[in-house]
């Protein structure tokens, strides 16, 4: 893959954390455990050359490939040669409407989809944020596959008392796995760190409780991770000291306890006496 990527004349752009996938093994393993199907929506974010694009329209019904860098589009149109199953967009991960590129490529699919899944090989430097953008998108999500550096899949699969906000966040929307590690040479460049695939899946309900007022109290519990709960939670929600205890108590939390030993549950319940 590496050598096509060359022939295309592609010059990997750093300041867009581009690092192509260049192993078709681990392309094939990749969209295995993505487990598309025939009448499937794949969203596909940082298609680049398409390495993994080319597989995926192979098995799904459709994939919508979102693209930021357009001098990557022709050579992505070439290798997915005559393939009719896929709409190409240039476009930002953390701008474009995930709801309407769904709805469009429905129109063209003929049909509504089984279900909508979302793979991407992402820049480092948008993980966090392209992983919340579509775990809240409203769009009902079978699984998400994400290819992201090895240190952020330990953060995001971590549990008490090694939790943080990132983890929190991921879990409020589904269960994350850490499904395999691939070594720094199956890229091309080589990235300076390991990279993990990390599926997450959704849980089969919204969690039943206000996403807003939720990340409002565990913001403010992390914003000073070394201090203890009852302080962090004072100065982030301006509340009294003594209200904040009161709600930890409440909750079954001891006070002196620190944001990172908490589970989700323990959360979650904190929320309701705070809010």
């Amino acid at each position: 893959m590496s050598s096509r990527i060359k022939a295309h004349g592609i010059v990997p752009r750093k300041s867009l954390g581009q690092n192509f996938l260049a192993d078709e093994a681990t392309a094939r393993r990749i969209v295995d455990a993505a487990e598309v199907g025939q009448d499937d929506l794949v969203l596909e974010i940082g298609p680049g050359a398409g390495a993994l694009t080319k597989h995926l329209v192979k098995c799904a019904g459709w994939v919508v490939a979102i693209e930021l860098d357009q001098t990557l589009i022709p050579a992505l149109r070439e290798e997915l040669g005559e393939a009719q199953n896929v709409t190409i967009v240039h476009g930002d991960a953390l701008k474009v409407d995930f709801v309407q590129l769904a709805q469009d490529a429905a129109r063209m699919f003929g049909r509504p989809f089984q279900v909508t899944r979302f793979v991407a090989n992402l820049p480092y430097y948008i993980t966090s944020a392209a992983i919340r953008r579509i775990l809240e998108c409203g769009l009902s999500i079978a699984s998400v596959v994400l290819t992201v550096q090895t240190e952020v899949a330990k953060r995001v699969t971590a549990q008490p008392p090694d939790m943080s906000l990132l983890a929190v966040s991921v879990q409020f929307y589904g269960r994350p796995d850490l499904l395999f590690r691939i070594s720094p040479n199956q890229f091309y460049p080589q990235p300076g760190v390991e990279s993990s695939i990390l599926r997450i899946t959704p849980h089969n309900r919204p969690p039943a409780i206000d996403a807003q007022k939720f990340f409002r109290v565990v913001k403010a519990g992390f914003s000073q991770p070394r201090k203890q709960l009852r302080n962090t939670l004072a100065a982030g929600l301006k509340i009294t000291k003594s209200e904040a205890e009161a709600a930890l108590r409440q909750s079954g939390i001891e006070p002196g306890r620190r944001a990172e030993t908490l589970s989700l549950e323990e959360w979650k319940r904190l929320v309701v006496y705070l809010c």
